[in-house]
C-alpha cells in the first residue's frame, strides 16, 4: 500500500495546536503518527508523513496538509487527532473511547475506518464507531480515500490511563493492513526474552514455540512483548501475528 499519514494540527505551543486535556494533542499525534509510520514501512509499505508544524492559522494548516497530501496517489489517507469535550478529570470508570471520520457513507475508507475502532477497542476503549462529516477540510478535500482518526479523549483521565503511544499505534496498523498485530506466536522453542532490545542483552527467560504474548512495541529487528507478568524484548523473526 501507500499511504499518506500526518498528525492533524500544528504542535503544541504554536498557534492552531490540538485541543489539551490531561494529554496534549499535538504531541501525543505526533508519538503516535511517527510509531504508526515505522510499523507500515517495516511491514513493507510506502508512507508519506504530510504532518505540518509551520502553519500560521487553522486554515493554513489544513490547506498545507492537503497539498502534501494531494502531491502523492495513495491508497489511503490517515489523519491522526485525539478528541475533547469530556472534561472528566477525577474519573467515573468510563472512556470517552475512539472514533473514526469518513466523507461519506460510502466511503472507500470505511472499511479501515471500522477495523480500526475494533482494533483499538481491544486496548479496552469504547467503539464509538464511524462517524460521517463531509464539512471536515482533510475529508473533503482529500484526493485520495481519507480517514480521520480520534484516538481517544485528551480530557478524560480513564483513557489517559489506558493510553499508550506504541499501543495506539500498533492497533491503528492492524487495522489498516487487517491483521492482529497486537498478538503475536512463538514460532520456535527456546527463544530469549531479552531485558533490552540487544541479541547480546541479557536473558530473562526463554519462551515456548506455541507461546501467545502481548505486542508493546514494533521496532525494526526486535519487538517488546508481554507474557505471564514479564516483559521483555524478542527477536522479530521468532513471532508471528496473529
Amino acid at each position: 500500500m501507500r499511504i499518506n499519514i500526518h498528525a492533524g494540527h500544528n504542535p503544541d505551543g504554536k498557534v492552531a495546536c490540538g485541543a489539551v486535556g490531561i494529554l496534549e494533542e499535538s504531541t501525543e499525534a505526533r508519538k503516535v503518527k511517527d510509531s504508526l509510520i515505522k510499523i507500515l514501512k517495516y511491514h513493507g509499505h510506502t508512507v508519506y508523513d504530510c504532518t505540518v508544524n509551520n502553519g500560521m492559522s487553522q486554515s493554513d494548516v489544513l490547506a498545507k496538509i492537503i497539498k502534501k497530501s494531494n502531491a502523492h496517489k495513495v491508497d489511503l489517507d490517515v489523519s491522526i487527532h485525539f478528541n475533547s469535550g469530556r472534561n472528566d478529570y477525577d474519573g467515573d470508570n468510563k472512556n470517552g473511547g475512539v472514533e473514526v471520520f469518513i466523507y461519506s457513507e460510502d466511503s472507500k475508507g470505511r472499511q479501515y475506518a471500522e477495523e480500526i475502532c475494533k482494533k483499538v477497542q481491544k486496548l479496552g476503549y469504547n467503539n464509538r464507531g464511524i462517524k460521517i462529516n463531509n464539512n471536515l477540510y482533510v475529508l473533503k478535500h482529500s484526493l485520495s480515500s481519507a480517514i480521520l482518526v480520534e484516538c481517544c479523549f485528551v480530557d478524560d483521565v480513564d483513557d489517559a490511563m489506558l493510553y499508550d503511544y506504541d499501543r495506539m499505534a500498533i492497533a491503528i496498523a492492524s487495522g489498516i493492513l487487517g491483521e492482529n498485530l497486537l498478538e503475536a506466536i512463538v514460532t520456535k522453542d527456546n527463544v530469549t526474552l531479552h531485558k533490552s532490545e540487544s541479541l547480546d542483552a541479557i536473558s530473562i527467560g526463554n519462551l515456548r514455540k506455541g507461546d501467545k504474548v502481548n505486542v508493546l512495541r514494533i521496532r525494526k529487528l526486535f519487538i517488546k512483548v508481554r507474557i505471564d507478568g514479564r516483559t521483555g524484548w524478542v527477536y522479530k523473526k521468532y513471532l508471528k501475528s496473529l
